[in-house]
């Protein structure tokens, strides 16, 4: 199926069908509706480029190597997160139309990608903020205040976008993408290149437009934030800045707008990964590293040369791929132990060890270790950030060091998660011998794991290749060399021979030993768990008041224009208090100062 209206059409309707279907017949239908759509989007990746023009209005929809290859995920992404829906919802009582909603954000995802029009393109991205509304408030009572919040920040930065749609065709007097090529030498331009970017950054989950992602994460569904802030809305949001920066405006390195970037990536990294640090859940951890990853793909766009651009949309792709894996982890976990509360688990790697070994994979990918996929996508960005020095810009160490500070905390925080929920003594939510999840669970984890690994040791031959470097204008020059099939050999024969001389020094020798923890002895059961070791972060003084403040809302824009709003509604209120005195008083001030202006204009 390589017509685009037919897939987004049959799509559409396969949703609404799929809402009056019987509970038990929705999954399967839903399962064989998307295994269609990433059928019919591999037609249409091998099509590329192809313009298409619809009842008679020219360039309608479009298909290049960016769109190409970011519908075929949205549809792949589609199918592992309704295979897993059916294990993971299957016991849930209210889950409404759960399957349905899924189905209508595929269509919309795809009209989105595929739309060449800016107006139709806000018709499908707004109608994507509804699908996410009615996915998160699917948690039940507790998610219909994140439903609400999320659909506030999205709704009003595709209100802010409009803005920025009304100056472009103020300036070109069209409304086709393709014939966009800006440059931003004016301060209209300007104005609507900032328009457009509020919208991809709420879209992306950017600070400081990225709350609604850790509340979203404590009450939905987990395989709603895997498919959608997780993969889908990070695919989106990162498609629509890559097309802000490389195609409907040019940026040039080292600009003014360049360095917004800059810095609101770097920041976006730093803050969302110290927000994770100091988490107890699993779910609010993960959410906050969906926060802090997004900052990676700001910044390698942000730098405006080739290799950064490539390395931030490989970073996008492979973000989307551990980060659902990540969060399908969690849903297994919560399903099999009834908590993801960090302080509650722990020791269930044995019990389920194709989650744990799911997990591993994914966490280490997220935190840029070699081989696999994260590395080499953030080895791109810093490679970019350095070419920014060549070219003269002064501040190209302060990004660099920002992006590989970051990915050390990433780190920690995942040793964190590790050793908290899988490893180390059965806490009180696993205190039990769990089972491994249903297959219908676990293999789109493993699918997941495994491309973590084939996209970091074969990342030059399979995705940059075919998915990533067509899809960027300008040649690519690697300014290091990394060879990654050979590191892999490496890799493995050095943890062979350390696991080798680990089993002959003390296979024989093992022994139970009472922890030594800063001269005090604590006996077994009173050891302390992972999280608790990080606590002391927010011990520290300055720290623990930005944490503080954090708690209060002093950065979450939603609380600040909340305060604000009800602010003024109180002294409206208190203005019209229902007492006739007050409002003749309003009148004739009215009078005045209308008397006043027509004076004035008459003279």
């Amino acid at each position: 199926m390589n017509n685009p209206v037919t897939l987004i059409s049959v799509t559409f309707m396969a949703s609404v069908i799929c809402a009056f279907l019987p509970r038990k017949i929705k999954p399967v239908f839903a399962l064989v509706v998307s295994a269609f759509v990433l059928f019919g989007s591999i037609e249409i990746f091998r099509m590329n480029p192809v313009i298409w023009s619809i009842y008679g209005i020219p360039g309608l929809l479009r298909v290049d190597s960016l769109s190409a290859f970011v519908l075929i995920f949205i549809a792949f992404f589609g199918v592992l997160a309704i295979l897993y829906s059916a294990g993971f919802m299957k016991d849930r009582i209210n889950i409404g139309n759960y399957y349905a909603y899924i189905l209508a954000t595929i269509a919309g995802s795809i009209g989105a990608v595929l739309a060449n029009n800016i107006l139709l393109f806000m018709v499908f991205w707004g109608f994507l903020g509804i699908t996410l509304y009615l996915l998160i408030g699917i948690g039940g009572d507790g998610a219909k205040d994140a439903a609400k919040k999320t659909f506030i920040i999205v709704g009003g930065s595709d209100a802010i976008m409009l803005v920025g749609v009304a100056i472009l065709w103020r300036a070109t007097g069209s409304f086709r993408m393709d014939e966009y090529a800006l440059l931003l030498n004016n301060g209209s331009m300007v104005i609507a290149f900032v328009c457009l970017l509020v919208g991809a950054f709420a879209k992306g989950g950017v600070m400081p437009l990225h709350t609604w992602i850790p509340d979203s994460a404590k009450a939905a569904p987990v395989p709603v934030m895997a498919f959608l802030p997780a993969s889908l809305d990070k695919l989106l949001g990162i498609y629509f800045l890559a097309r802000i920066v490389c195609g409907i405006f040019v940026v040039v390195p080292n600009s003014g707008l360049s360095l917004l970037l800059l810095i609101t990536g770097s920041f976006t990294i730093i803050a969302g990964v110290m927000m994770a640090l100091v988490q107890h859940d699993m779910k609010r951890l993960l959410s906050y590293h969906a926060v802090s990853q997004v900052g990676y793909m700001v910044v390698g766009i942000g730098t405006a040369n080739p290799i950064g651009i490539a390395g931030g949309l490989f970073h996008m792709l492979n973000n989307a791929i551990y980060k659902n894996a990540l969060f399908l982890s969690a849903g297994a976990v919560e399903k099999k132990t009834g908590t993801t509360q960090l302080d509650k688990l722990g020791g269930i790697a044995h019990f389920m060890p194709i989650t744990f070994l799911c997990c591993l994979i994914s966490s280490l990918a997220i935190s840029g270790i070699p081989p696999f996929n994260g590395f080499v996508s953030k080895w791109m960005i810093y490679q970019s950030i350095i070419d920014l020095g060549k070219d003269g810009g002064r501040l190209w160490i302060i990004w660099l060091a920002t992006a590989m500070f970051g990915s050390a905390l990433t780190l920690a925080s995942f040793m964190k998660l590790l050793h908290a929920v899988f490893l180390g003594q059965q806490g009180a939510g696993s205190d039990r011998q769990v089972k491994e999840v249903p297959a219908s669970m676990w293999v789109p984890m493993g699918i997941l794991a495994v491309l973590c690994i084939v996209f970091g040791v074969f990342a030059f031959g399979i995705p940059l290749k075919y998915f990533i470097i067509p899809a960027v204008f300008g040649d690519i020059s690697y300014a290091g060399l990394w060879q990654p099939g050979s590191a892999t050999i490496f890799i493995i024969a050095g943890l062979a021979v350390g696991a080798a001389i680990y089993l002959l020094g003390t296979i024989k020798t093992a022994r139970t030993a009472e922890p030594f923890i800063g001269g005090e002895v604590l006996p077994v059961e009173e050891r302390p768990t992972g999280t608790e070791f990080y606590n002391t972060i927010a011990d520290i003084p300055i720290f623990g008041k930005i944490y503080g403040m954090a708690g209060e809302g002093l950065f979450d824009i939603y609380q600040l224009c909340r305060r604000f709003i009800f602010s003024v509604t109180r002294v409206l209120q208190y203005l019209h208090n229902g007492v006739l005195s007050t409002y003749i008083t309003w009148c004739l001030i009215g009078m005045l100062v209308l008397f006043i202006f027509m004076l004035r204009c008459m003279g």
